[in-house]
């Protein structure tokens, strides 16, 4: 399985949407709430270019909010 990193902050609903999801699904990932950890943040925005939570991380690609269909279709892959 791939690895999946979740970018994440505090009332945050699609990030909640996202975690829910993921832990229904039984699948395993590493949260890293940006408002907590300036490294997280860091890696978001220039790693990542991403400016935007949540931002899902599956192996190399890179989905910015909470799209179930891009989710699952990489989650397939």
């Amino acid at each position: 399985m791939k690895s999946i990193i979740l970018y994440t902050q505090p009332e945050c609903p699609p990030c909640d949407f996202t975690k829910n999801y993921l832990k229904e699904k039984g699948i395993p990932y590493i949260e890293k709430n940006v408002r907590k950890d300036k490294q997280s943040l860091h890696e978001l925005t220039t790693v990542y270019q991403s400016y935007t939570t949540p931002t899902i991380i599956i192996g190399e690609k890179v989905i910015r909010g909470f799209d179930l269909q891009a989710i699952e279709q990489e989650l397939n892959k």
